[in-house]
């Protein structure tokens, strides 16, 4: 039997629903059951979730759950880095999907969700490869924003995105590569930060993946769960090739801690960034010289021309490489969405040296970006994307690859650099546009320094809150 309380406890975040728990408002199973009953009821529409493990839920809820921050939580894992033992992991690939393939072990970082006490409900939707900044693979088909079920939630970890922003779970597991976490919570009105990188761990599978691009987080709806998730999953593993300072003290303490007086850049756009997108960051830096914050201008020449793509191409074909090996099968055109074959040829064209050149650019490009942090600005302030969520379709493997590599890069304008960077950056769900599509602004700091982040961020959130958006959850 479900509680009464239970629908309304799906509005709130995870840290409120791990209190109601230990509290003994409601128990793991009971908060288990409603989540369940909501993607039941919203994904038919959604298709955020792919993979259901309710009957796994059931059992661990009702077992002896890990003293963890959010002990009893549900929670849904995105379909791609992160492998969950005995579930299905697809990558949205139809390969995978069509040769049913399970994974036979928990990645480091499901460990540690778990040990943190969440209750894993099951995957949500990616693109193919997750290379996409829209969620609609040809494997699974398109995911729906929830505050508009003709637009798109963004990529690659739309499913996520969804099904927090519906009211599914108060938090899922997503990455960013070249904006994963951050487009996905800018479309569909959500907290989404992209830690430094090697903030966590992506053992026992891989050092680093598509280079140094793969940052590993949640999206969220508070600051709060944000920082509190951060603080239970962060930490190098053994065999790591490098990783991340650690933090002064818990980043759930910085979310309440009022931030110094800080020097903020504000990114000059131009004509090609959506009116009410620029409209969204000329407020953001209103509040913020409100706030007492020192508020200026801030030219970046060199935003636009970060170098990645021989990480992904060459990442893109070592994937199929693996996956080959694995089955004993090649893997063929037909197999994969056209744009990524043809990043996946690409990369198999470099030539080792070539490969070496293009990081050697990278890494110094990405100085060169990093250069005004400390001497000019504590922290930048930009759209997350240019452009409001785009229909379904606009941005979908059926158009012609060179138009949709335009699109993604369009799209990725303001997120891809800080993947190269591996500077923190957080997307807060500050602004809707006229026809009532979330728009998220971008924060980004120096290496290593979620903690201006999350004071900023908790200082934003308690002067211009959000939160009530999910007292009527869109679906």
């Amino acid at each position: 039997m479900v509680h009464h309380m239970s629908e309304s406890i799906l509005s709130q975040d995870a840290t409120a629903q791990a209190r109601a728990i230990e509290r003994g408002e409601t128990s793991a199973s009971e908060l288990l059951e409603t989540a369940i009953a909501r993607v039941e009821k919203s994904n038919p529409e959604l298709n955020a979730v792919i993979h259901e493990t309710f009957d796994r839920a059931r059992e661990i809820a009702s077992g002896a759950l890990p003293e963890g921050p959010f002990r009893g939580v549900p929670f849904l894992v995105k379909d791609a880095v992160c492998q969950t033992k005995g579930d299905p992991y697809h990558l949205g690939m139809r390969f995978l999907k069509e040769r049913g393939f399970h994974s036979d072990h928990d990645s480091e970082l499901a460990r540690r969700f778990r040990a943190a006490g969440f209750v894993f409900v099951g995957k949500t939707n990616t693109p193919e490869l997750a290379m996409s900044a829209t969620t609609e693979p040809l494997a699974y088909g398109a995911t729906k924003n929830p505050w508009n079920t003709d637009h798109s939630t963004g990529g690659s970890s739309g499913g996520s995105a969804a099904a927090v922003a519906s009211g599914m779970v108060a938090a899922a597991h997503a990455n960013d590569m070249g904006g994963s976490i951050r487009i996905p919570a800018s479309y569909c009105g959500l907290v989404g930060l992209k830690p430094t990188r090697a903030r966590g761990s992506l053992a026992p599978d891989f050092g680093q993946y598509w280079g140094p691009l793969t940052h590993e987080h949640v999206v969220t709806r508070s600051v709060r769960d944000s920082a509190g998730v951060l603080d239970a999953i962060a930490g190098a593993a053994p065999g790591d090739p490098y990783s991340a300072p650690a933090p002064g003290r818990p980043w759930r303490q910085e979310v309440e801690a009022e931030p110094k007086r800080l020097r903020v850049g504000v990114l000059d756009l131009d004509d090609a960034v959506d009116s009410e997108v620029r409209g969204a960051v000329d407020q953001t830096a209103g509040w913020l010289d409100s706030l007492g914050h020192e508020v200026k201008r801030q030219e970046f020449a060199c935003l636009d021309r970060a170098e990645f793509g021989p990480w992904i191409s060459g990442g893109l074909a070592r994937d199929l490489d693996r996956w080959s090996e694995h089955f004993g099968e090649p893997i063929g055109q037909d197999d994969i969405e056209p744009v990524n074959w043809l990043m996946a040829q690409a990369g198999r064209r470099m030539t080792a040296p070539e490969y070496v050149a293009a990081e050697e650019r990278a890494f110094a490009w990405a100085r060169e970006l990093q250069a005004p942090w400390g001497d000019a600005i504590d922290i930048l302030l930009l759209p997350t994307s240019p452009i409001l969520p785009p229909q379904l379709g606009w941005a979908a493997p059926s158009v012609p690859a060179h138009e949709l590599l335009g699109r993604l890069g369009g799209m990725t304008r303001f997120t891809m650099a800080f993947d190269v960077s591996g500077q923190p950056a957080i997307s807060l769900p500050l602004h809707t546009s006229s026809n009532g599509l979330p728009i998220g602004v971008q924060l980004v700091a120096a290496t290593a320094h979620e903690d201006l982040l999350f004071q900023l961020s908790g200082q934003l959130e308690r002067a211009h809150p959000w939160a009530e958006r999910f007292g009527s959850l869109p679906n």
